[in-house]
């Protein structure tokens, strides 16, 4: 799906009450629609949990983005990077929280 339209659908989701992370690739499109949580990951383009046939790898996307839900003080919209030293032991690297403030 395109990474606008999914930001556009998660920010309505969460108007009625549900709650959405997005795992994006494209970091101006993230910058420019502001999700209310947004992963941002370094992948290749049709690749958002990088490296087909590497499930580890796939599964560290995945937990870093749902633990976006658990982290306290990220308030919406926020958009964080992912690293490729997160761990499913680990919060996702702060890297540039751009959209988010923390409090």
């Amino acid at each position: 799906m395109c990474n606008q339209a999914v930001s556009l659908v998660a920010a309505e989701l969460e108007r009625q009450g549900i709650a959405t992370v997005v795992i994006q690739l494209l970091r101006f499109v993230a910058e420019k629609v502001r999700p209310p949580r947004a992963l941002f990951v370094p992948f290749r383009h049709g690749y958002p949990l990088d490296t087909p046939g590497d499930p580890a790898g796939q599964h560290r996307v995945l937990d870093a983005a749902l633990r976006l839900f658990e982290r306290k003080g990220l308030t919406a919209p926020a958009l964080v990077d992912f690293g490729p030293t997160d761990t499913l032991d680990e919060t996702p690297r702060e890297g540039r929280l751009l959209l988010g403030s923390r409090t």
